[in-house]
């Protein structure tokens, strides 16, 4: 029999496994490059690769791809401390900084606060250069939804 610490590690191992592969199977992912990885509580890292077709008329990525990539590793960072619901955005707050071009990008999220009805998380886009593109800071709160009803979380 393992120890309670090590069934607990085994069981948010678990949930964060399922996690990256509820993000996989969202039909939104496969209009992107991109790969999410569940780091450990309240800590997610997303990998985008950025391409030309998501360019606005001035040559840069349009803001959608911003949010996109800052409301999702926001998202599944504050999902990793809900274990039983899905999170459901309710407000977002983007900060642009810098242009995204094309190439890799990784938005880093992190749980800030809350840990029953409403959670805060925060997280920021780096760029090739290793510079900040942009931040975000979101607040979601738990659904109706199951988490173990979701064909991707629990295949």
């Amino acid at each position: 029999m393992l120890p309670d610490a090590e069934r607990v590690e085994d069981g948010a191992s678990q949930h964060y496994r399922a996690l990256e592969r509820l993000y996989e199977s969202a039909p939104i992912n496969d209009k992107f490059a991109s790969r999410l990885e569940i780091r450990g509580e309240g800590l997610s890292r997303l990998t985008f690769s950025i391409t030309q077709d998501v360019y606005h008329a001035a040559g840069a990525a349009h803001g959608t791809i911003y949010f996109k990539m800052l409301d999702d590793a926001a998202f599944y960072a504050a999902n990793t401390l809900a274990t039983d619901r899905f999170l459901l955005t309710t407000s977002f707050n983007l900060h642009f900084t810098k242009p995204v071009r094309v190439g890799e990008v990784v938005a880093e999220g992190r749980w800030v606060s809350g840990r029953r009805r409403v959670f805060v998380a925060e997280s920021r886009l780096i760029d090739t250069e290793g510079d900040e593109i942009g931040r975000g800071t979101g607040t979601f709160m738990r659904s109706r939804i199951a988490l173990s009803s979701l064909d991707g979380y629990s295949s």
